[in-house]
């Protein structure tokens, strides 16, 4: 199956290990074959990954363009293991992201943890509200 792609004029993208800039003009192609493709958007740099669920996504994003994924696996888990102790409730959508990548399928996982850094993020913001991590309690 292909995959078709804009690029704003100026914008890059990975496409295996290899990083792509537009030139001044929209472009549009199709990628046929397989390879980790990630648009610039989609990509967290190690100073970005401040925050646990952050931290998971980075990871993530380095196993989906890495030739060796389960070399980052252990990593992986720790920060998982830190993540489910200090808020438990995330464990749902933890375990969407380890099905995933247990699987093989590593770009769902991505979009299973971009949900998982907007769910830390209101966990985040009840905390700072007063509201406290209520959700968490089992």
């Amino acid at each position: 199956m292909s995959l078709k792609v804009e690029l704003k004029p100026g914008e890059r993208i990975l496409i295996g290990d290899c990083v792509l800039t537009n030139s001044g003009q929209r472009a549009r192609f199709i990628i046929d074959g397989k390879a980790p493709i990630m648009r610039e958007k989609d990509i967290m740099t190690v100073e970005q990954a401040n925050t646990p669920a952050k931290r998971i996504y980075l990871t993530i994003s380095l196993m989906y363009t890495s030739r060796e994924a389960r070399d980052l696996h252990a990593s992986y888990f720790a920060l998982v293991k830190d993540m489910v102790q200090a808020a438990p409730s995330t464990w749902p959508l933890i375990e969407a992201i380890n099905n995933e990548i247990l699987t093989g399928e590593l770009y769902k996982a991505l979009k299973h943890a971009k949900q998982l850094i907007s769910y830390e993020q209101e966990l985040i913001s009840n905390e700072s509200s007063g509201a406290g991590l209520r959700k968490d309690s089992k």
